[in-house]
């Protein structure tokens, strides 16, 4: 039993050796960003962290100085039914011998980009606990706004006989300048935005259940695909 034991044992640690060798490390990968909770650490401390889900990224495309003119690995993800991929699509994951059924793609760029790693997943060993990444996701839409809730404006008195209450005000449109400049501050579409929060902590990684723990908010709604990458600034 002992030397079954010690043989399960080895075939398992080869087994996951051989798809650590197989896999590709990147310096940005895709999840699910799954919503919030919080954790206490060893001393009592309350911590509130983002639960990112953890999905399996596949190099879907290589691209090289001498055909593309730059070096860069095209990242697929997201898997959905065969038949929601468009033939083009359907022929590229083929050439990658990719069984999933991808739909979204994004590229990262790679000094060195080899063409054996075509296919290959990516791997998340550069992302151990305590790592800082900064993450990158779709701000949550607040539909058309006013000035006050979009940039915080004061507004005018309360009162009745005011008839300023959350106006814009003057926009500078008669004489000088004779227009109104680009980028004024105006009411419009809030949120929707690409953002990009920085140096941010991962204190857990739990590949086994297919999740991250990220110290502190990301930008998107619940089910959003975020992008996580090394620190920038750190």
């Amino acid at each position: 039993m002992t030397e079954e034991t010690k043989s399960v044992e080895e075939t398992a640690e080869n087994t996951s050796n051989a798809n650590t060798a197989s896999a590709v490390e990147l310096s940005s990968f895709y999840g699910i960003k799954a919503g919030m909770t919080r954790i206490f650490d060893e001393e009592g401390n309350h911590i509130p962290v983002t639960v990112i889900k953890l999905e399996t990224n596949y190099i879907t495309q290589v691209k090289t100085e001498e055909k593309d003119g730059y070096e860069a690995y095209q990242v697929g993800y997201q898997a959905k039914r065969e038949k929601l991929v468009n033939k083009p699509t359907k022929g590229r994951l083929a050439k990658a011998s990719i069984k999933p059924a991808l739909t979204k793609f994004s590229e990262v760029k790679f000094d060195g980009a080899a063409a054996d790693a075509l296919g290959k997943e990516v791997s998340l060993s550069a992302f151990a606990p305590a790592t800082m990444v900064d993450v990158t996701g779709k701000s949550k839409g607040k539909g058309f706004q006013g000035v006050i809730k979009r940039y915080n404006f004061a507004g005018g008195p309360s009162t009745h006989g005011s008839k300023f209450h959350r106006t814009t005000g003057s926009i500078g449109n008669r004489a000088t300048p004779g227009r109104v400049w680009k980028n004024k501050k105006m009411p419009g579409h809030m949120g929707c935005e690409v953002k990009t929060v920085q140096n941010l902590q991962v204190v857990e990684v739990n590949n086994e259940k297919g999740y991250m723990l990220i110290r502190g908010s990301v930008p998107g709604s619940k089910n959003s695909w975020v992008k996580i990458s090394k620190a920038v600034k750190k």
